[in-house]
């Protein structure tokens, strides 16, 4: 059986830690005191691994505050 390559392009739901800091925008250790402060999800533990649901970031990341309003977050919510 012959193994093909996965063409299609897409985000992987699970992000370790150095990923999740870096999709949400920010160093390791400054995600490690958000999370630790609850401004960003717990992860979960999948057998020995530590990863975190990238769309529940994605729904923390729109909860933080803002210096201004952010329409793509407006639109996604109805608030438009």
């Amino acid at each position: 059986m012959s193994r093909h390559a996965d063409t299609i392009a897409y985000a992987p739901r699970g992000l370790r830690r150095e990923e999740a800091a870096r999709y949400v925008g920010v160093g390791a250790s400054k995600f490690d005191q958000m999370v630790a402060d609850r401004l960003m999800p717990k992860p979960k533990k999948v057998g020995g691994c530590v990863i975190w649901d990238r769309i529940a970031l994605d729904a923390a990341f729109s909860e933080l505050p803002d210096e201004s309003a952010n329409r793509i977050d407006d639109i996604l919510s109805g608030r438009f």
